[in-house]
């Protein structure tokens, strides 16, 4: 039998190609992570979550995955923190780091194989200089720093599609800043300033204390862990230029081999119609999806209702309308493991959900096709349990086609499978609520559900009896 064909939208090329790993084992994926100075916004999550949706397919796909997600631990904006509150780059990054990956950990996001960090790898990142400046790529600027001559390497601007004719060759940047659009040569290597120095940023080189550039960061950690040629890079539509154009040219030209064989890049979440940035205002982080009782499933769900190569729009309306989305998901998984047995249509209707759901997450992960092939599966398979049929092999069948779709788009409520602890001790809490209010103590029965709702659990009273979840 044919392994079916997984196909990828590869920013280099512009075009959807079909894609396997180099070795035929195992995928290397390096996905550019957070720089820990402040939480991560939700803008920031959706693409890890896109990430998160790549990892998973590929593992559908029956491939390993090794994906390396660096932490940004030293750059202006650390720095700059560092020096307001008078402390190192460190004390300034721990607790964020710490923060990051309980985030993460809140929106299922599955663990990469490595969270390396760009302070513990400072001697890489000298080795790439060294390179370059052997081959005259790079060189030593009057201020001290070490810069990369992009006129000097070919291919500059093959990712972007740059138009390297306006170009201003030993024109100097200098900073840290993400979103400057020029294509002058960058810093690989600068020089020390007494900020650096007091705050930790600062090491010896062969041409002076001083600290990497953030491109140089990505570099170093990528190659050290995954090798010199990555199956896949990946990160966020903004990071194409310069970031990643920067990080082809020092890798390619101190290796001589090509970097990324595809890169992968999602797209802006919108708040509003506006791009979700600090400097709006408008940032939106995983705390306050907690604080407003927002689901991770239903976070989860509404990122993938669009696909990751096009804006996504966040509303409360849309929001909503994804909790409404996974409470549907929640209300069948329970209904399928009560079940005693099926009618045998139900076999067909969850193999065929299953191919569909696959082909669209293997056609450069149609997360929304998947979506809608899922919810015309629990359409169907709610009807044919309304039959009340016997067939155990059908139903059987129908739950493990439901788990390995969830095993990639990871859309239940959290109540469903929570912790026993939790279920029971939330189970005795609503049925002393329930005595409560049949003796008419309603003040009791409040203090009940606010006791409960203050442990990060949602209830409703419904005709049928009070349903709970993990919010």
């Amino acid at each position: 039998m044919t392994a079916p064909d997984f196909r990828l939208y590869n920013t280099l090329t512009r075009k959807v190609e079909s894609f396997s790993p180099a070795d035929g084992k195992t995928v290397r994926i390096y996905t550019c992570g957070p720089t820990v100075y402040r939480p991560a916004h939700l803008g920031n999550f959706r693409t890890f979550l896109f990430e998160d949706l790549l990892r998973r397919a590929i593992e559908l796909r029956g491939w390993k995955v090794k994906q390396v997600m660096n932490l940004t631990d030293v750059d202006d904006k650390i720095i700059k923190a560092a020096s307001e509150q008078g402390t190192t780059i460190a004390e300034v990054t721990a607790p964020i780091t710490k923060i990051f990956h309980a985030d993460r950990a809140f929106l299922r996001i599955q663990d990469a194989e490595l969270y390396p960090k760009a302070t513990d790898h400072i001697p890489e990142m000298i080795e790439i200089v060294k390179r370059l400046v052997d081959k005259k790529l790079a060189y030593k600027a009057d201020d001290g720093s070490v810069y990369f001559a992009i006129d000097k390497f070919k291919d500059y601007g093959k990712l972007s599609r740059l138009d390297t004719r306006e170009v201003k060759a030993g024109a100097r940047v200098i900073q840290d800043d993400y979103s400057k659009e020029n294509a002058q040569d960058f810093a690989l290597w600068k020089a020390a300033k007494p900020e650096d120095e007091r705050t930790g940023a600062a090491w010896d080189s062969p041409w002076g204390r001083g600290r990497p550039g953030w491109h140089l960061e990505c570099s170093a950690m990528a190659m050290k862990y995954l090798g010199e040629t990555l199956d896949i890079h990946c990160g966020g539509i903004d990071l194409i230029f310069p970031h990643h154009e920067d990080e082809i040219a020092q890798s390619e030209g101190s290796t001589g081999k090509l970097f990324s064989r595809f890169w992968c890049h999602g797209e802006f979440l919108l708040t509003e119609g506006s791009k979700m940035a600090k400097r709006l205002g408008n940032v939106a982080t995983v705390q306050d999806l907690r604080d407003q009782g927002v689901p991770a499933a239903a976070f989860r769900h509404f990122v993938f209702s669009t696909h990751y190569r096009k804006q996504l729009n966040m509303s409360s309306e849309a929001l909503e309308g994804s909790i409404e989305g996974v409470r549907r998901i929640g209300d069948f998984v329970q209904r399928l493991a009560e079940a005693k047995g099926a009618t045998p249509e139900l076999e067909k209707i969850a193999a065929d959900a299953e191919a569909e759901v696959t082909a669209a997450l293997f056609d450069d992960l149609n997360a929304p096709i998947a979506l809608g092939a899922l919810f015309t599966f629990i359409r169907k398979a709610n009807a044919e349990l309304d039959r009340n049929g016997v067939d155990k092999r059908a139903l059987e069948t129908a739950r493990k086609a439901f788990g390995r779709i969830n095993s990639v788009l990871d859309v239940v409520p959290e109540s469903v499978g929570a912790d026993p602890e939790i279920a029971r001790w939330v189970e005795e809490r609503l049925t002393a609520r329930k005595d409560a209010r049949s003796r008419r103590e309603f003040a009791e029965a409040d203090r009940i559900r606010a006791e409960i709702e203050s442990k990060g659990i949602a209830i409703e009273d419904t005709p049928h009896g009070t349903k709970w979840r993990l919010r």
